[in-house]
């Protein structure tokens, strides 16, 4: 695997980590020594609820529809657990990471089936015009410029080729940000930032904020309150109590989705030009021209 990383990205993202230098003969670019996203990332067997790996499932399943046939590239894909059903539909895929630890669950589960980089989402070690399809799931808002990502996007993109986004509905009342994470986008910023760059945009909704349980409905002005005053704890052990409270009984993270993780319930189409309120998540197909 051949390593390369963005000096931009570290000095500008991660500031405070300490650094080590490559070997003159790789490289003379500071790379931080601790890149785990581990604490933010659930990986299989971790203890997750029902609606969170029906979502994830969910997001394959719909960037399935454009894959079929495909060289496919999945940026941030975190430990892989959609990079086997996408493998099963598309001609080809890579799958990259900037955390080294989730990339090493990835390679463990699915051993030589797939090849995974560890490289900057911002200088992506391919050639223009490389592949037809490049995904980024729920990894938007931990990228420090995300307009230069969607720069490269279109360079290694090849004409008609689709840039597939699935992201938190940042415009709910109840909407409480990610740590580390920089800007979120929602429908109309990414609208206008993809069209200006001459991507055709297309989005969709997924899990509308009207079908999910009781508890969930009562607990949501709690949650926007508790997000207000920052009282909604990082760390995954204490994200976990609260999901048993609001979710009720949890299920071990799957190592990979298949057909049957989830229903296969499709999207609601959105409108473009404004933003949404009711649903979870936002998927966003940007189609370069011809």
């Amino acid at each position: 695997m051949s390593l390369q990383f963005s000096t931009k990205f570290w000095t500008r993202s991660l500031r405070t980590q300490p650094c080590i230098r490559l070997p003159a003969n790789i490289s003379q670019q500071l790379v931080p020594m601790t890149l785990d996203y581990t604490e933010l990332t659930e990986v299989s067997g971790d203890d997750v609820t029902r609606e969170q790996v029906e979502r994830m499932a969910r997001r394959y399943y719909w960037a399935g529809e454009y894959c079929c046939g495909r060289d496919v590239l999945e940026v941030a894909c975190g430990a892989g657990q959609g990079v086997g059903y996408i493998g099963s539909l598309a001609t080809s895929v890579r799958a990259s990471d900037i955390s080294e630890p989730l990339l090493s669950v990835a390679r463990g589960h699915y051993g030589d089936r797939f090849v995974f980089g560890q490289f900057d989402a911002l200088e992506m070690p391919f050639e223009a015009d490389r592949f037809d399809v490049v995904l980024l799931f729920e990894a938007l808002y931990y990228l420090p410029d995300v307009d230069g990502f969607f720069d490269e996007c279109h360079r290694v993109l090849r004409p008609g080729g689709h840039l597939l986004i699935a992201t938190a509905n940042k415009d709910l009342f109840d909407f409480n940000p990610s740590p580390h994470s920089h800007r979120y986008l929602g429908v109309s910023e990414l609208s206008k930032e993809l069209s200006a760059r001459g991507f055709d945009v297309t989005f969709f909704g997924d899990t509308p904020v009207a079908t999910v349980g009781l508890r969930q409905r009562v607990l949501r002005p709690v949650k926007a309150a508790a997000s207000r005053l920052g009282l909604i704890p990082n760390s995954m052990r204490a994200k976990k109590l609260l999901k048993k409270l609001a979710f009720g009984a949890l299920i071990p993270m799957p190592a990979e989705i298949d057909v049957d993780t989830a229903p296969k319930l499709p999207p609601q189409a959105l409108a473009a030009d404004q933003s949404d309120q009711q649903h979870k998540v936002i998927f966003c197909a940007a189609r370069m021209a011809d």
